[in-house]
């Protein structure tokens, strides 16, 4: 059966002391929303990794923002997946359109990077979407085609099914404009299409396909109606408890 997840990318974003309350105020609040119809993941900071996923019970699951596309060596400032595996973090984010815009991470980059994951017994979250000029030129399913078979394709079946992939409109990340729930249906829709013709429907109707596209409390409900929009990767409406609860339970 498909899983449904909210996931908070934190960024940048937070004091230790104001990550670790954050995390606690998140944990309480899933704690008091009962049954819950989706996963919730946290991600915060590398430096508060540890911190942090002490802060929270089973039903918060915690992940990195990013991992290092070599195995270990000399390479000054990297995580590693194999790090980040013993330190009991079970999700990675490889490829958010910040990571591809202001570091120049190239689809091949990412594909090592979620082939390390997946080495390491970690889940990736793997992110791919167009930019303005490619959604205004009609290329943008090319675009997003692209990234897919590039980073992705390389993996069995059962490689695969351990991806969740995270579909972000990168023209509606922190603009303030944000993906119709139609344009986004459009483009999950065509991604599970995309899957299926690779792996066959079985693997792509259990893929998990997220919205990243500036989701948030207000219209996270007609978001995740839509058939093939299965949660969201949430940026700043996560850094404040009381809206990411109201995301998570828009289910």
């Amino acid at each position: 059966m498909r899983k449904y997840m909210v996931a908070g990318n934190w960024k940048m974003n937070k004091s230790l002391a104001e990550g670790i309350q954050l995390a606690k105020e998140v944990d309480a609040a899933v704690e008091a929303a009962g049954k819950l119809l989706c996963e919730v993941v946290i991600a915060p900071a590398f430096l508060h990794l540890s911190e942090v996923s002490k802060a929270v019970g089973a039903k918060v699951s915690v992940s990195a923002q990013n991992c290092a596309a070599e195995a270990s060596g000399a390479y000054t400032g990297e995580v590693s997946a194999a790090m980040l595996q013993s330190a009991g973090i079970p999700y990675v984010i490889i490829g958010h359109s910040e990571r591809r815009t202001y570091y120049g991470e190239t689809d091949a980059i990412l594909a090592k990077k979620a082939e390390l994951a997946l080495a390491n017994g970690l889940k990736p979250i793997f992110c791919i979407g167009e930019e303005l000029s490619q959604r205004d030129s009609g290329k943008y399913l090319d675009v997003v085609k692209g990234q897919i078979e590039n980073g992705l394709f390389r993996f069995s079946a059962d490689e695969f099914s351990k991806i969740v992939i995270a579909y972000e409109p990168v023209w509606a990340i922190g603009t303030g404009r944000t993906a119709t729930s139609e344009q986004a249906q459009e483009v999950h829709a065509f991604i599970r299409k995309t899957v299926a013709d690779k792996y066959g429907s079985a693997v792509a109707d259990n893929v998990t396909i997220l919205y990243g596209g500036s989701c948030n409390e207000n219209n996270a409900k007609e978001l995740f109606a839509r058939p093939d929009i299965d949660g969201g990767l949430i940026g700043g409406a996560s850094l404040v408890a009381d809206k990411f609860i109201r995301i998570v339970t828009a289910f």
